[in-house]
């Protein structure tokens, strides 16, 4: 993971692949199917819901956009709409990007990437 960081006062804790993402009772999150490799036969695979999901520290109000690209870097497969969060003074804050009907035509490592206000952060 590399990370350029447009503001000191934010930083990106983890990032989670999941299935889905579900707000439980005490506003606790819960997170199902999470990935850390998807192992198919045969090519394009479809997934028909997955989830991203970045935890973040800090204070401030920000701009979030996800997206996806091919293992050469020279296409997006997905992006998703910028989608505003904030964090209170030495709070945390989740920030979940949901997808629907994403197609991988090919094998390897994809590059999933964060943007914070329209800025690379994380890749």
């Amino acid at each position: 993971m590399s990370s350029t960081e447009p503001n000191k006062n934010l930083q990106l804790l983890y990032t989670l692949f999941c299935d889905d993402v579900r707000l439980e009772a005490g506003n606790k999150l819960s997170f199902m199917g999470v990935f850390q490799n998807i192992m198919v036969q045969q090519l394009p695979l479809s997934l028909i819901k997955f989830a991203v999901v970045n935890h973040w520290e800090g204070q401030g109000s920000y701009l979030s956009e996800v997206r996806i690209l091919t293992p050469d870097r020279q296409q997006p497969i997905v992006m998703s709409q910028p989608t505003r969060f904030e964090i209170a003074s030495a709070g945390f804050a989740d920030n979940i990007s949901f997808f629907v009907n994403v197609t991988f035509p090919i094998s390897g490592q994809y590059v999933v990437q964060t943007l914070v206000d329209s800025t690379l952060f994380d890749e």
